[in-house]
C-alpha cells in the first residue's frame, strides 16, 4: 500500500472491533435459521437435474427449455450474490434475508404451478434472484455474530450445508418424483420449499438480530458498481451455462467485453472510494493473502466438485437404467462423508489452517481416482456399490475443503464487509461450477458420441478432467502454504 493509498479518504472504520465484541445469546439459533434457508436455496441448484425428464414429460419442454430451467436459476443466482451481500452489510441481515426468502418462496410456488415451459423459466429466474439475496447472509451473519474458534465451527456447519445440499439434491429429487409420479412429480421439488420458506421467515424475525445503525451512519449501495459487476458476471456466465445450446465458438467472444467491464469495475471502485464512499467490493481485500488464495481455490475446486454429480447421475440413469431415486442414493456416501467431516473441521481449522484444506484436497483426489478405477472394473448395475467407498473418501475430503477454505479466506475480513466479501467468493464458486459443468459435460457428450454410447468410457474421461480441476486447487493450497512459511 502506498502513502497515497493510506491518505485517501474512505468510509469510516468499523467500530465493531473484536475488543468490543459481545456474543449474542441468540447467535446459534440465528445461525440454524439461515443455514436452513441456505440449504433450501442451494438444494435447488442440483435437485432439478434429476427432474428434467419429468418436466419434459409433464410440460412438453424441449432441450432448450430444460437448459434454461437449469441455467436461468444459476444465472440469476450468480448475478445477485455480491449485490445481495452488500445490501445485507448496509441494511442488516434480517430484512435482506426476509426479502430474499419471500421472493424465493413465492417463486417456488409459481414454479410448481407453471402451466408451460415459459412460465417455469420465468419463475426460475425470479427464484434465482431470491436465492442470490439469501445466500450471502450466511457468511455475513457468521462474520457478524462469531469470533475465534466459534467462527470456525459456524463455518464448518455452513460448509456441511454447501456440500450436502449439492450432493443430496439428486436423492431428494428422486424421492419426490417417486412419490409424486413421473408426470407431476417434478412439481413437488418446488412445492416442498413453501413450508420451509414460511417457517424460516417466521423464525428469522424471532432469532436473527436486527442491526443497530450508528448515529450519522450513511447507507451506501454503490449502484453503478453493482450494475457494472452484474453485467461482467453475466457475460462470464452466459457462455458456460449455454455451452450446449449455443453452437460454435462465437459465444466465447463474450469473455472479451466481460474482461473490459472487469477493468472498468476496478477503476470505478477506486474512484468511488477516493470520494469517501463505501464501494461495492473493497479491493483492498485482495491484498490479504488468505482472501486472494481462498477465492482462487474456491473457483478451481467448484469447477471440479459440481461436475461430479452432473455426469455421474446421467451415467447411472442413461447408461445403466437407474431410476432417479436409485441414482440419488448412489450419491449419498459423498454427502454423508462431507456432512460429518465439515462439522468436525470447524473445530480444528483455526489450529491446522491451510494444512487441513490441503489434506482434504488430497483425499478428494484419492476418492476420485478410486471412483475412476471402480467404474472401469465394474461394468454393471453394481457400479453404484463399487463407487460407494471411494465416494465416501472424496466426501470426507470435500468437507475438509469448503468450510475451512471459507473460514480462512474471511478470517481477516472486517465483520461489516462480510456479506459482500462472502458474496465475491460465492460468485467465484458459481462461475467455477458453470465453467466446470460446461467443460466436463462437453467432454462427456463428445466422448459418448465418439464411442457410440460407451457411458463408462465417457464418465471416466469426465472424472479425469475433474481430477485436473481439483489438482489445480491443491496446487493453490500448497502455494499458500509455501508463501506462508516464507513470510514467517
Amino acid at each position: 500500500m502506498t502513502a497515497q493509498d493510506r491518505t485517501q479518504p474512505g468510509p469510516p472504520p468499523d467500530r465493531r472491533s473484536d475488543d468490543a465484541y459481545e456474543p449474542d445469546p441468540r447467535r446459534w439459533r440465528a445461525l440454524s435459521v439461515v443455514l436452513v434457508a441456505g440449504f433450501m436455496v442451494l438444494l435447488d441448484v442440483s435437485i432439478v437435474n434429476v427432474a428434467l425428464p419429468s418436466i419434459s414429460q409433464g410440460l412438453g419442454a424441449d432441450d432448450s427449455d430444460l437448459q434454461w430451467v437449469v441455467s436461468g436459476y444459476a444465472l440469476a443466482f450468480g448475478l445477485l450474490l455480491v449485490a445481495g451481500g452488500r445490501v445485507g452489510d448496509a441494511r442488516g441481515r434480517r430484512p435482506t434475508l426476509m426479502l430474499g426468502l419471500a421472493i424465493f418462496t413465492l417463486a417456488s410456488a409459481a414454479c410448481g404451478l407453471a402451466l408451460n415451459p415459459v412460465m417455469l423459466i420465468v419463475a426460475r429466474l425470479v427464484q434465482g434472484i431470491g436465492g442470490g439475496l439469501v445466500t450471502p447472509q450466511n457468511a455475513g451473519l457468521i462474520q457478524d455474530l462469531f469470533r475465534g474458534a466459534e467462527r470456525g465451527r459456524a463455518f464448518g456447519l455452513f460448509g456441511a450445508v454447501v456440500g450436502v445440499s449439492t450432493a443430496i439434491g439428486p436423492l431428494v429429487g428422486g424421492l419426490l418424483i417417486q412419490v409424486g409420479g413421473a408426470q407431476d412429480g417434478w412439481r413437488w421439488i418446488f412445492f416442498v420449499n413453501l413450508p420451509v420458506g414460511i417457517v424460516a421467515m417466521i423464525l428469522a424475525v424471532r432469532t436473527v438480530p436486527q442491526r443497530v445503525r450508528e448515529k450519522g451512519e450513511r447507507t451506501d449501495y454503490d449502484p453503478v458498481g453493482a450494475v457494472i459487476l452484474g453485467l461482467a458476471t453475466l457475460l462470464v456466465l452466459l457462455p458456460f451455462v449455454e455451452s450446449r445450446s449455443w453452437s460454435g465458438g462465437l459465444k466465447w467472444t463474450l469473455l472479451v467485453p466481460a474482461a473490459l467491464l472487469g477493468v472498468l469495475f476496478v477503476q470505478w471502485e477506486r474512484v468511488y472510494r477516493r470520494r469517501g464512499r463505501q464501494p461495492m467490493v473493497d479491493l483492498g481485500l485482495f491484498r490479504r493473502r488468505t482472501y486472494t488464495f481462498g477465492s482462487a481455490l474456491a473457483l478451481a475446486y467448484f469447477a471440479g466438485f459440481t461436475g461430479v454429480f452432473f455426469i455421474y447421475v446421467q451415467f447411472l440413469q442413461d447408461g445403466l437404467g437407474y431410476s432417479a431415486l436409485q441414482s440419488g442414493l448412489a450419491s449419498t456416501p459423498f454427502a454423508l462423508g462431507s456432512a460429518v467431516s465439515a462439522g468436525l473441521s470447524g473445530r480444528v481449522v483455526t489450529r491446522l489452517g491451510w494444512k487441513l484444506v490441503t489434506a482434504g484436497l488430497v483425499l478428494v483426489i484419492v476418492g476420485l481416482i478410486g471412483s475412476w478405477v471402480a467404474i472401469g472394473l465394474v461394468a454393471s448395475a453394481a457400479v453404484g456399490w463399487a463407487v460407494a467407498g471411494p465416494f465416501l473418501v472424496a466426501g470426507v475430503g470435500s468437507g475438509l475443503v469448503i468450510a475451512p477454505n471459507q473460514t480462512l479466506a474471511l478470517s481477516e475480513v472486517p465483520p461489516r464487509e462480510g456479506g459482500a466479501a462472502g458474496g465475491v467468493i460465492q460468485t467465484g464458486q458459481r462461475i467455477g461450477s458453470a465453467a466446470g459443468i460446461a467443460a466436463v459435460g462437453s467432454l462427456y457428450y463428445s466422448r459418448l458420441a465418439d464411442t457410440r454410447g460407451d457411458f463408462a468410457a465417457a464418465v471416466r474421461d469426465g472424472f479425469l478432467l475433474i481430477i485436473v480441476f481439483v489438482a489445480v486447487a491443491l496446487a493453490i493450497a500448497v502455494a499458500d502454504l509455501v508463501v506462508e512459511r516464507g513470510s514467517r
